[in-house]
């Protein structure tokens, strides 16, 4: 949305978010005063109604608009590039851990250690290795499998 530097052509600065930071920074502030103000009612009279009600329709004023600012302007046209995606998952470290119930947990470490010392992928080296067929492994690390319960590939 804003030109973002001088010395670093096509950087744009995110002033959408950071404004829809401070405007939670600031329903934050709010909540606080209600929540002083509750406290600070006595009885069946309490006098603080008019900030608590000022404070929580500034909030909830402020939030729709920012809500519909991000949206319309940040997030409504953002498009998912799955091959990279995928690609990132596929070779992270951390996918080691899928393996943790096929090969168990040294051999992990030590396919972990081995990516990262040599830049490689834990795949490749699971293939590598011979611990696990290729149909075996493509299940155990397909990513749309690690995110519900699943049963052991034996």
């Amino acid at each position: 949305m804003a030109p973002g530097s001088s010395i670093m052509p096509g950087k744009v600065n995110p002033v959408i978010p950071e404004m829809t930071n401070q405007v939670c920074f600031k329903v934050i502030g709010n909540d606080t005063t209600v929540a002083f103000a509750a406290e600070a009612g006595q009885l069946q009279l309490n006098v603080m109604e008019p900030v608590i009600a000022q404070s929580v329709l500034e909030s909830v004023t402020w939030l729709r608009n920012a809500i519909d600012t991000l949206r319309t302007r940040c997030i409504e046209g953002i498009t998912v590039n799955a091959d990279h995606c995928y690609e990132m998952v596929r070779n992270s470290i951390g996918i080691v851990t899928a393996l943790n119930p096929y090969i168990g947990y040294k051999a992990s470490t030590v396919i972990a250690k081995k990516a990262l010392e040599t830049g490689r992928s834990i795949y490749d080296i699971v293939l590598e290795e011979g611990l696990m067929t290729r149909e075996k492994l493509d299940a155990a690390l397909n990513p749309a499998s690690m995110l519900g319960a699943h049963d052991l590939i034996k």
